[in-house]
């Protein structure tokens, strides 16, 4: 099998695409969800709330930081991240448009 040709899909379908692969792991969704809950940085206390090697959450971190659905600063010897706020409204926007383009029930099938 081919490579996907990303050229013939527009911008967004492609973006959009690359947002929702970063996110698609469970333990991706619950580094997200704990960052949100706390509604702050959060600085190396994944490791005891979710269970998962040091080496495992570093691995989530980053495929999350490079999508940019989150951003991180250096404090000390702690990396501390959150929620990039204008990537975030991009998913949202992008991915609510597209999950709202559906008008409901068809009897074709």
């Amino acid at each position: 099998m081919g490579l996907t040709k990303s050229e013939i899909f527009t911008d967004e379908q492609n973006q959009l695409s690359t947002l929702l692969k970063a996110i698609a792991h469970p333990a991706r969704i619950a580094i997200l969800q704990r960052i949100i809950i706390s509604n702050t940085c959060i600085c190396g206390d994944l490791v005891g709330e979710l269970g998962l090697a040091q080496a495992t959450i570093s691995q989530h971190l980053k495929e999350l930081k490079t999508a940019g659905i989150i951003q991180g600063t250096i404090e000390g010897v702690s990396v501390c991240y959150c929620i990039n706020p204008k990537t975030w409204k991009l998913l949202e926007d992008q991915l609510g448009a597209f999950l709202g383009s559906y008008k409901g029930e068809t009897t074709c099938c």
